[in-house]
């Protein structure tokens, strides 16, 4: 009689029962494992984005410093062009100007712009003074340490960021395995065999489809299960 009902059926009732349970428990593990995953991501998305604020600051605070020195040196600057005027207009042969000079660089606190001062006057000429500050490359010295930090605090961002998609992505994926969770729980509900196939059949579909997507998503960064024992 049984075969009889079973005939023309695509699962019988306890093939539904044996892949409800597998499925149960399958699904179960996947879910926790993806919703580890993506505090994972979390945990790194909030390690960036604390790292990437801390050398920002820290860029910020270098550029201040950067600008206050370059203030300085153009006031350096200043002082020297005003001796080169005065020496061109007044020449002295006691060589007391380059002395002067040599006084103001020694005095300097910048080593390279002591350089650009050096070579910008053998770069000038009666007619045409060169500014230290032509010279290519050196205003970049004044921020190369800012620069380069803030540019690590946007690569720190830009992984945080990366993170956060990441991590949502896990989630979502949590939120897949749990729909398929309840389907899978309901099946029992229902005493028609083809409710419960219809069931059994988008809840597997849908662990695929999670599965097949938890698959394309990057783990975290440095993630091996190895460091957890």
């Amino acid at each position: 009689m049984t075969d009889v009902v079973n005939k023309g059926k695509f699962l019988s009732e306890k093939q539904i029962e044996v892949i409800v349970a597998i499925m149960l428990g399958i699904t179960a593990l996947f879910s926790a494992g993806a919703s580890w995953i993506a505090s994972l991501h979390g945990g790194n998305q909030a390690t960036n984005y604390a790292l990437s604020n801390n050398l920002a600051a820290e860029g910020n605070s270098d550029y201040v410093q950067g600008m206050q020195l370059f203030t300085m040196d153009a006031m350096h600057w200043n002082e020297i062009n005003g001796m080169m005027v005065e020496e061109k207009f007044n020449p002295t042969d006691d060589g007391k100007f380059e002395e002067r000079i040599g006084y103001v660089l020694k005095n300097c606190a910048n080593q390279d712009f002591a350089d650009a001062v050096v070579w910008a006057m053998g770069e000038s000429t009666d007619d045409n003074f060169v500014s230290p500050f032509d010279k290519e490359g050196f205003i970049d010295t004044y921020f190369a340490d800012a620069n380069a930090k803030l540019a690590e605090s946007q690569k720190a961002l830009e992984e945080g960021q990366k993170d956060n998609a990441n991590g949502d992505a896990y989630n979502l994926v949590t939120v897949i395995f749990t729909v398929v969770l309840f389907l899978l729980g309901i099946t029992g509900t229902f005493k028609a065999l083809p409710n419960r196939e219809i069931l059994v059949i988008v809840s597997v579909l849908g662990f695929i489809a999670a599965f097949i997507y938890m698959c394309t998503i990057p783990l975290p960064t440095g993630f091996s299960l190895a460091n957890f024992f």
